[in-house]
């Protein structure tokens, strides 16, 4: 079996790995136009800042790739012929294939903004968008940053790194408003200010002016406020890169359609991370997954499927995590911005506005547990979801919440604060603290 996967991406690197484990003698061609190896995506902004080099967001060493027979093109892939199974690239060449992924991963969106086009307005996605910054930030002095996701946050951050004003715009009221529920947000408010970002809420980009030589100069807001500037970027959310799959008869809409074997219209052709659409999610699931954890999962089921065993794709408990500055971030489950039909949540903060969990549960009896935020603490993932897929109750967790702590060593404990707020938010359901530390149990 010869497979081709396009994309050295998490997925596209995992899938190989994991078709070298399940089919030994399989032959395996990564191709990528972006880099000619695989790199930590996530760890781009560290490079900008100079806390890591470029060699050091490589998870393999040069040598891997052969040692594991498997071959690296560094080239654009242009077409599909699906009926003789024939991948085109840009040099001229052509790959035949018995079996193809399509890990193509995400493209910035762009919104048509008048000016979008000049030098020095980008997103930040890939390598090439880090080459890009790391050229036209250079001696600049402010940059304006279009959006309040978690790009925005790293790209406010990466300025500031480097001594350049920055300046974001935010649609929503609050940060991530369709996120964050108002508590969380003030805290991600708070690390804006304690680092000296200025922050524009209800705010929205309506076009970016050019100079005479075509670089940007300034941004305008639909409040007609001119903003000098001398850098954009655009942290507006990413879409489906569709450009290969629509050369050919594979199925799209708003990313690759797959069933749940991520397999795609197209005998012989699967698609899987950011680039895939799901037929039929799962309940409370979205149709696409652009998280790193969910393109892993994804590049180890399809493995399975494309070495004839058929495994479906199942994500389990949603999870991502997060930077905000100084405030780390984690989510679980079902964490709703508002509120939300038959759910409540109880929330706890620390009086030093950095820390903070939010737990929501059913509103019913027994008042089982969905999900969690966490602001400025670390909860074991595996306890977090053993709660969510057992329907702990709200009380169970409460009194066990010592087992979920995953703070270093000698890092305050919040437990008996948490256990004293929610003894007094929610007194039918009261627990009280045992001798053991960091152990609950119910009140009698």
């Amino acid at each position: 079996m010869h497979l081709v996967i396009i994309g050295n991406g998490i997925t596209g690197v995992t899938c190989a790995l994991a078709v070298r484990r399940l089919s030994p003698t399989a032959q395996i061609t990564l191709v990528s136009s972006e880099s000619a190896h695989h790199y930590s995506r996530t760890a781009l902004m560290y490079v900008y800042m100079g806390h890591l080099r470029p060699q050091d967001i490589k998870p393999y060493e040069d040598w891997f790739w052969t040692e594991n027979r498997l071959a690296l093109v560094h080239a654009d892939a242009t077409a599909l012929n699906t009926e003789e199974k024939l991948v085109v690239l840009a040099n001229g060449t052509t790959l035949t294939y018995d079996q193809l992924l399509l890990a193509t991963g995400s493209v910035s969106k762009l919104f048509d903004w008048p000016g979008q086009h000049l030098a020095g307005v980008q997103g930040l996605y890939n390598l090439p968008d880090l080459a890009a910054m790391t050229r036209d930030t250079h001696g600049i002095s402010r940059g304006v940053v279009v959006g309040g996701g978690l790009i925005g946050v790293e790209l406010a951050e990466m300025l500031h790194s480097r001594g350049i004003e920055p300046l974001v715009l935010v649609r929503d009221a609050r940060y991530w408003g369709g996120v964050l529920p108002p508590e969380e947000a003030n805290l991600v408010d708070r690390q804006f200010k304690e680092n000296h970002v200025a922050v524009r809420y209800g705010t929205e980009l309506r076009e970016i002016l050019g100079d005479a030589q075509g670089r940007v100069r300034a941004v305008v807001t639909t409040a007609g406020e001119e903003i000098a500037c001398q850098w954009v970027g655009l942290a507006t959310g990413v879409a489906p890169n569709l450009a290969l799959a629509q050369t050919c008869g594979v199925e799209t809409d708003r990313g690759i359609l797959v069933d749940e074997y991520l397999r795609t219209s197209v005998p012989n052709v699967f698609a899987a991370g950011d680039c895939a659409q799901h037929r039929r999610p799962g309940a409370g699931e979205v149709p696409i997954e652009q998280l790193w954890y969910t393109g892993r999962m994804q590049g180890e089921t399809v493995a399975h499927t494309i070495c004839g065993q058929p495994t479906a794709y199942r994500r389990g408990v949603w999870f991502n995590s997060a930077k905000f500055f100084n405030l780390e971030y984690q989510t679980y489950g079902q964490a709703p911005a508002g509120p939300a039909p038959g759910l409540e949540s109880f929330y706890w903060e620390h009086p030093s506005a950095r820390v903070a969990l939010r737990v929501y549960f059913r509103s019913a009896a027994p008042h089982a547990v969905v999900g969690f935020n966490a602001l400025g603490l670390r909860l074991r993932q595996a306890v977090c979801e053993h709660w969510i897929l057992e329907a702990a109750t709200m009380a169970t967790v409460v009194a066990e919440l010592g087992k979920a702590n995953f703070d270093p060593e000698f890092f305050p404990q919040h437990e008996p604060a948490i256990v004293q707020a929610f003894n007094q938010a929610f007194p039918q359901q009261a627990v009280v603290l045992k001798r053991k530390k960091g152990l609950f149990s119910f009140k009698n």
